[in-house]
């Protein structure tokens, strides 16, 4: 199992359709009208996607080790591109890597139970940044 990590917290994963892999759309096969899914390998280009971005709803981006950080970079170029959909992040993921996905386009992460058991949801809540020294003398 997993846990969606949203900026209001954890929560369970409201997606009921089926997610494709990233080979079928170049293969032909016809698409679903709705729900379109695409499970998004970490060695592929977005631009890959372009023909396909303006009815894709939810793209999975893999991350297949929380210090492989290739997904933070296509997540960015998927919303350079102009994809508007929802933008998921599937790994190990950990909590301090929560802002940086959140500042690259991502709207939630998918990480699995082990992860979300270690790093209970209060990690996962974004506080503000504001500066060291503030901090200090606050």
């Amino acid at each position: 199992m997993s846990v969606i990590v949203t900026e209001a917290g954890f929560a369970a994963d409201s997606w009921t359709h089926e997610f494709l892999p990233f080979d079928v759309f170049w293969s032909g096969q016809d698409l679903p009208e709705e729900g379109l899914a695409v499970e998004f390998p970490n060695d592929r280009e977005p631009a890959d996607l372009l023909p396909w971005l303006d009815r894709v709803e939810l793209i999975r981006v893999a991350f297949p080790a929380y210090t492989d950080g290739r997904g933070f970079s296509i997540g960015r170029r998927l919303r350079e591109l102009g994809y508007t959909g929802r933008l998921r992040a599937v790994g190990p993921l950990i909590a301090d890597q929560f802002r940086m996905a959140r500042r690259v386009g991502f709207d939630e992460l998918e990480i699995p139970d082990t992860m979300a058991a270690r790093q209970p949801e209060a990690q996962w809540k974004l506080r503000e940044q504001g500066s060291y020294l503030r901090r200090l003398t606050a």
